[in-house]
């Protein structure tokens, strides 16, 4: 499987680029997965659901199927949150997993940066950050690409990765 992140500080429009190259790798044919890192504890599930009384009551791990989907919760319960390995581990085979988040992990990344936003550049102490997708030019010894330029960016991850359209 190849992995490539999208990285960057809060409110620089990752999870919009996320959503656009979802959209266009599927476009171009391939099977895509992504992996979410948040920060902040959150949760799938809502009170007074079957799946949430499991949990409530317990449960380490609660599996919710229906004919449409999987939903998988584990309950660290005080346990280490898994590494992204692990968790890339976990995952079924696809062609492409795009990772949002984890900054800080050994993967190739595209770092989605808005001037707005004012935060510092992560490119420059990162030397897998391999492209910028940003609303403003800047002085950066790599690629960088219009933030909202999808296929543009999406050609650079694929070539980065050597990925060929389906149809190839």
């Amino acid at each position: 499987m190849k992995i490539y992140g999208v990285t960057g500080w809060k409110n620089n429009g990752k999870t919009g680029l996320m959503e656009r190259l979802v959209a266009e790798f599927c476009a171009r044919g391939l099977t895509v997965s992504t992996l979410k890192h948040a920060h902040h504890s959150t949760d799938v599930d809502q009170p007074g659901t079957d799946s949430h009384r499991h949990r409530v009551a317990g449960a380490q791990e609660v599996v919710l199927a229906s004919p449409n989907r999987v939903a998988i919760m584990q309950e660290l319960r005080g346990a280490a949150e898994p590494s992204l390995t692990d968790l890339l581990a976990r995952m079924r085979p696809v062609d492409l997993i795009l990772v949002e988040g984890y900054k800080s992990e050994a993967h190739p990344k595209v770092e989605a940066y808005r001037s707005a936003a004012g935060q510092p550049l992560l490119a420059p102490q990162d030397p897998l950050v391999r492209a910028v997708a940003t609303d403003t030019l800047l002085e950066l010894d790599r690629p960088q690409f219009d933030l909202d330029d999808t296929g543009a960016i999406a050609d650079f991850i694929a070539h980065d990765l050597n990925l060929k359209r389906a149809q190839d």
